[in-house]
């Protein structure tokens, strides 16, 4: 009966040296991490994939770091441009690390060193490349331009990092207080004068469109009235003759009927007082039917 109960304790106690010896012996790299071997502080193995890996405790050291994309948030810093304008740029930088092993060796894993050592290189950087270009330029639409060129020189200077740069943007570029204002006048006054140019212009367009608008009102007027000329001439050409013929064909009745309208044009203006001599050709079929003359009628009556 001893053997079984000694089972039951040594069985426990294997379990737990097992888990021991699995602990001691083993490490675990995530999906997310890189790792480094070391060897009595000598740097032995950096090339790990995700998964479980076996160490030599006590002899061996295992440094994981996150080789997810990090983002370095720098302060905003002061640069000259090639007026000698002060600027102040406030830029932010995308980082990972690229190599391990050299990561370790430049910046002992810390992360607070590496953020400093890659913000001096962004900043040398920035500062070259803004001391090229004019306000202007850097506010354009050639900063993209810019920040590509700005990625690859960082890329490039902090390689003995052992981190990639994957992009650098400038989040606002903000001019000194004392340099603000004069730049303001300026583009002001730039603004001003590309307005009084297109305001010249609009006028200048305006003055010929209108010109342009009276020149044909004459013309269509001048038309208008020689063809209003021309029809009412031939018109009263027309009605000439038309009268002409008609007095031909009865110039007794056209005469009554001139006298008519005379009556009619007269009577209708309104007075009660006519001065005429009474042997007047204008009451001539007043007195005669015939419409004889007075002289005619005093010669008939006399008789």
């Amino acid at each position: 009966m001893a053997q079984p109960n000694n089972l039951k304790t040594l069985l426990p106690v294997g379990l737990a040296s097992l888990v021991l010896f699995f602990y001691a012996f083993t490490f675990v790299v995530q999906e997310y991490e890189v790792a480094i071997k070391l060897r009595l502080g000598e740097i032995v193995s950096d090339d790990y994939r995700p998964g479980i890996h076996f160490k030599i405790p006590l002899i061996n050291q295992i440094k994981t770091f996150d080789r997810r994309i990090q983002t370095l948030d720098s302060q905003p810093e002061r640069f000259l441009t090639i007026e000698k304008k002060d600027v102040i740029v406030d830029s932010y930088a995308k980082w990972r690390i690229a190599n391990a092993a050299q990561f370790y060796r430049s910046t002992g894993g810390n992360s607070a060193r590496t953020s400093r050592l890659l913000s001096e290189r962004i900043n040398t950087s920035l500062r070259d490349e803004f001391g090229k270009r004019t306000i202007q330029e850097v506010v354009s639409d050639d900063r993209l331009a810019l920040m590509q060129i700005l990625t690859n020189e960082v890329n490039t200077n902090a390689g003995d990092l052992g981190v990639e740069v994957i992009d650098i943007r400038v989040k606002k570029i903000d001019l000194p207080p004392e340099v603000s204002e004069s730049v303001y006048q300026r583009m002001r006054a730039e603004r001003e004068r590309v307005a009084r140019d297109l305001r010249a212009k609009g006028s200048e367009a305006a003055e010929r469109i209108r010109a342009d608008a009276d020149r044909q009102r004459t013309v269509t007027i001048a038309e208008a009235y020689r063809e209003s000329e021309q029809i009412r001439g031939e018109g009263d050409a027309r009605a000439s003759a038309i009268y002409a013929e008609a007095f031909n064909q009865d110039p007794a009745f056209y005469a009554f009927y001139r006298s008519l309208n005379a009556y009619r044009t007269t009577f209708s203006k309104g007075g009660d007082m006519m001065v005429l001599q009474p042997d007047s050709d204008f009451f001539r079929f007043f007195r005669e039917p015939s419409g004889e003359p007075w002289g005619a009628f005093k010669e008939r009556f006399s008789r």
